[in-house]
């Protein structure tokens, strides 16, 4: 496994581990100028999941990769959230702000992979 597929393991083990769901991997390698090169989108139920959800990832990453955001912005809000990991960016909405925003149809060209969610 190359450190960018463990760094996606840990991320989406994170978000199923607060209940986070609808996820989905927007694989952006390929695309020249892209700002990244994995998106993560997921959601949650409400804004107080949304930022459980971004707390336990922060911690886990942090615990069992020693990885630290570059950057993340969105948590006075909860409606979403969004965490730089350098290569790998976490998109965390509520579901209304997901479909309004439509990140996978803006990176269509991009291979989306939807996660099994786990209930």
């Amino acid at each position: 496994m190359t450190a960018i597929s463990d760094t996606r393991e840990l991320i989406i083990d994170a978000i199923q581990d607060r209940k986070g769901h609808s996820i989905t991997v927007v694989d952006l390698d390929k695309i020249p100028g892209a700002s990244a090169r994995c998106f993560i989108i997921a959601e949650g139920n409400s804004p107080t999941q949304i930022g459980a959800i971004a707390s336990h990832l922060e911690d886990r990453l942090r615990e069992d990769a020693g990885m630290k955001t570059f950057n993340s912005d969105g948590r006075n809000s909860s409606e979403w959230v969004v965490m730089d990991y350098g290569d790998v960016w976490v998109h965390i909405f509520m579901p209304e702000t997901r479909r309004r925003y439509n990140l996978e149809e803006l990176w269509n060209d991009a291979v989306i992979t939807d996660i099994p969610d786990l209930d």
